[in-house]
């Protein structure tokens, strides 16, 4: 079911589906070891309550996963989606050389979705992004079922990473 009919459903992967905290270490050093972080990513155990919510959004949604990681990570990101049991679904990624801060480039992708496209809801766990898709007139579904992580919030919006 992907045509312009069908309500998109948006859920972000870090923090939302995909557990980061055994591979924050690498954002808590300085400098940090980007590319030991995205390496680490094959290894994210599921976050059982937003696996949940992307199967129950599946039943009536599009579901399209929008991240932070780089394009460089795509084949790894869809390996893990399938291992995962993750409704099939579009992947819009970071360009590899894109340092934006995540509000900017997420709310950027959810604004050109949406000339097409209902979007039902977003599902992230960055609350600036948050904040920026409700201030557009997203309807948001906050993730807090991850422990949150200073070290990700500060390269989210700071060093435009993930």
């Amino acid at each position: 079911m992907t045509n312009n009919s069908t309500p998109l459903a948006v859920f972000d992967l870090d923090g939302t589906l995909a557990d980061t905290a055994h591979r924050q270490r690498f954002l808590e050093r300085k400098p940090r070891n980007w590319d030991a972080f995205f390496a680490a990513a094959p290894h994210d155990p599921p976050l059982a309550e937003g696996v949940a919510l992307a199967l129950e959004h599946a039943e009536e949604c599009e579901v399209l996963y929008l991240t932070g990681r780089p394009e460089r990570c795509r084949k790894e990101t869809v390996a893990w989606i399938a291992a995962q049991g993750l409704p099939e679904g579009r992947i819009r990624m970071r360009r590899d050389d894109d340092r934006r801060p995540a509000r900017r480039t997420k709310l950027q992708i959810l604004q050109e979705l949406a000339r097409n496209r209902e979007i039902r809801v977003l599902v992230d766990d960055d609350e600036l992004v948050c904040a920026d898709a409700e201030r557009a007139g997203f309807t948001v579904v906050r993730a807090r079922w991850a422990a949150a992580s200073a070290a990700l919030a500060e390269a989210q919006e700071r060093d435009g990473r993930t």
